[in-house]
């Protein structure tokens, strides 16, 4: 597991992870990739960040957990770079998107979060 995952998630989580991304880009703002989603936490701004498992080198994602921790924004995780990127809309794979407006998706937004501190506490 790399050092920046710092629990596990379930299938449901990641999905609806996916599902969020795929829905909040047509209605809402997204920022793609790791220095993006940064920017977007460091201001306070995102909503919830979403990052690859599969992400080389490491250090690329390693300060994105505890940044989002001391900005109390949440994060998850789904296994593949390249869903990522597709959820997005990229056609490229992506490191890590921050749902800076979920558009009409604040529910998933909300039904997210209490899934991810669900899992935190199992963990």
């Amino acid at each position: 597991m790399p050092m920046y995952v710092r629990f596990q998630t379930t299938k449901e989580l990641q999905d609806l992870a996916y599902e969020l991304i795929e829905k909040a880009r047509d209605g809402g703002k997204l920022g793609k990739g790791a220095n993006e989603a940064t920017k977007y936490v460091e201001r306070g701004q995102a909503k919830i960040v979403i990052m690859a498992e599969d992400v080389t080198p490491e250090e690329i994602l390693v300060h994105m957990p505890i940044l989002c921790e001391e900005k109390n924004i949440p994060y998850t995780y789904v296994p593949s770079k390249e869903e990522l990127g597709n959820a997005a809309g990229l056609g490229v794979p992506t490191s890590a998107i921050a749902i800076v407006n979920p558009g009409r998706e604040k529910d998933l937004v909300e039904s997210l979060v209490k899934k991810i501190d669900a899992v935190k506490k199992q963990g």
